[in-house]
Formats: C-alpha cells, structure tokens, sequence
C-alpha cells in the first residue's frame, strides 16, 4: 500500500517551547493516522525532525508492506535526503565540511534508520502553496500550541 505523509514542526523561540504534527494518507486521499505534540525546550529544526520520525514510527508499528512518501516544507530534512548529506556525514564520521559535528545527530540517526527501513522517499513543498494538507497540519500544531503553552 502506499502511503503519503505530510509533515511539519514549528518553535515559538529558537530555542523554545515547541510543536510537531503530521497526517498520513493512502493513495485514496483517506487520513489513517495523525499525530501532534509538543516538546518545552527544543528547536524548529528539531520539531521539523521529530515530525517525521513520529510518522515513520507510527507506520512502521502498524502497517507491513507499504512505500512511504514524505512531503515537509523544511529544506533542512528533505534535502538531507535529496541531495545525500546524510551520506556524506557518515563517510566523514558525522562531521560537515568544516569539520563541525552535525547538529541534531541523535535525531538523524534516528531518521535515517526508519528512512532506510521504510524506503522512503523525500519531497519538498512550499507550505504556504499546499494549502489543502499543510493547512491541516497548521491547524494540528496552532492546536497543540494554544492548549499546551498558552
């Protein structure tokens, strides 16, 4: 079967207090899960993450035989995949180019673990174009926000 999530994290303060949500969809356009939470003290960058590591979970714990497919609005995961960083900090033993530790590498590691597992493929879009599924994640993380920090 396959299956189509839709991403996104987001952080009041950077660091700060935090929110991630995502949906995950079949080829019939049918929600079959969806997910939110929130996270004190953390980072965009780290919720953007955590958003998809969430979902990749989720499908991994209950579906078998799926292709996956991930739409999120941060260059930051996608193009860790599309344009093969994460390759590159492994064969560099998770340094950059200037020879730094990568940030966020607990949550990499992670990720990178469940991507290879699920075959997952990556695709970038512009929140504010995709209105039909980003604007329901927007609503999931405005929700989580309002009722947790608020």
């Amino acid at each position: 079967m396959q299956f189509y999530i839709y991403a996104d994290g987001s952080c009041k303060g950077n660091p700060g207090k935090g929110g991630f949500a995502y949906m995950i969809y079949d080829e019939l356009g049918e929600i079959w899960y969806e997910g939110s939470g929130t996270h004190k003290k953390t980072t965009n960058n780290q919720m953007e993450l955590f958003a998809v590591i969430e979902a990749l979970r989720v499908l991994k714990k209950n579906q078998t035989n799926y292709q996956v497919k991930i739409y999120s609005d941060s260059a930051y995961v996608v193009n860790c995949f599309l344009e093969n960083w994460i390759e590159k900090w492994e064969e560099n033993g998770w340094k950059t180019q200037k020879k730094e530790d990568v940030a966020n590498q607990d949550f990499w590691r992670v990720l990178n673990d469940l991507v290879i597992e699920s075959g997952a493929v990556f695709e970038c879009f512009e929140g504010v174009l995709n209105c039909t599924d980003n604007c329901l994640i927007s609503f999931l993380l405005y929700n989580k926000f309002c009722h947790n920090f608020y």
